[in-house]
């Protein structure tokens, strides 16, 4: 049965910690629906109704459209190993810019100032409702490594076609929402 909690506390604080996978979801009015898997590696809880990822440069850019357009977001944890459980994140988001105060302040706290290569922006979850659920139909599955591939594709390109790359393949979502991720002309970033 689902249980739902209005906070996270150090038991489900402690099984975020214990996955290498997660899942965004997200849309606006209108829009596809995103679903994206994501290594845990770049996630953070920040409080017990504040979680934070630093979101890395990609074929698309999605979740900040609709972080603009909507602001729901749910990101979702499961076992698949260990004891069977689902823990789902309900809340709003919205996008921290890379290079911005709100961006940089995150990127000091919670992640030691380490900026991996391809860093684009930071995603931060205000948490309204936690869930739990069994989980008894998420097969096992073993963890080898994580991929090298995304530091690797990123440091070969550098900041000056990763920043072409992005104004290509990130200025818009698939639906034609704009994502917010370069600043309008004369505008600060905060």
């Amino acid at each position: 049965m689902a249980k739902q909690f209005p906070e996270l506390d150090h038991r489900l604080t402690d099984f975020i910690g214990g996955q290498r996978v997660f899942f965004t979801a997200s849309a606006a009015a209108g829009t596809r629906i995103n679903l994206s898997p994501r290594g845990t590696d770049t996630f953070r809880v920040l409080g017990t109704t504040e979680v934070a990822y630093l979101d890395r440069t990609g074929s698309g850019n999605e979740t900040a459209a609709h972080m603009l357009a909507d602001g729901r977001l749910t990101v979702m944890f499961c076992a698949f190993d260990g004891p069977p459980m689902i823990l789902r994140l309900y809340g709003r988001g919205e996008v921290l810019r890379r290079g911005g105060e709100a961006y940089g302040a995150v990127l000091a706290t919670a992640f030691g100032g380490h900026e991996p290569p391809g860093a684009r922006q930071i995603v931060r979850l205000a948490i309204d409702l936690v869930q739990t659920s069994c989980g008894y139909g998420v097969p096992f599955f073993d963890y080898r490594e994580d991929r090298p591939t995304l530091d690797r594709w990123a440091a070969s390109k550098g900041e000056a076609e990763l920043d072409a790359y992005r104004r290509k393949k990130n200025a818009t979502s698939l639906d034609g929402l704009p994502t917010g991720l370069f600043p309008e002309e004369g505008e600060m970033l905060v």
